[in-house]
């Protein structure tokens, strides 16, 4: 089986969420390969599933307004999402904390439109992969 895993964008702009072993997740931006971040995050699977549930609970009955999430509600999140509607869609703007304090040490970057269907069923895929 594979390991549960992530990836939204396209081949210039990307992210990536990748399950490494228990609480150990590897997160992954990249923009046209000009600026990357790579890192880990201590993440327990229970938070991932938390995470990925609420996106989903956004994206199953679209309302057409932007939302956010982020992956732990404490300071020391590495990873929130921001969607904006977009036609039949959603653009991302992800905001990336490595070191977990968003007031020193950041990254920000946005991801082109992707259509709900596609992040139901990427979102969907993950959650599954992890409750099984």
């Amino acid at each position: 089986m594979e390991e549960p895993r992530i990836r939204l964008g396209n081949d210039d702009v990307w992210l990536e969420l990748a399950w490494i072993r228990a609480d150990s997740w590897q997160i992954t931006a990249d923009w046209s390969s000009w600026l990357r971040a790579d890192f880990t995050a201590d993440l327990s699977a229970a938070e991932v599933v938390d995470f990925t549930a609420r996106m989903l609970s956004h994206l199953r009955a679209p309302s057409g307004r932007r939302f956010s999430a982020a992956v732990t509600p404490g300071r020391n999140n590495p990873l929130t999402l921001r969607a904006e509607p977009v036609g039949d869609g959603f653009a991302f703007f992800v905001r990336l904390t490595p070191n977990g304090d968003d007031d020193v040490c950041h990254l920000q970057m946005e991801i082109d439109p992707i259509a709900a269907l596609e992040l139901r069923e990427t979102f969907s895929a993950l959650h599954a992969a992890l409750v099984v």
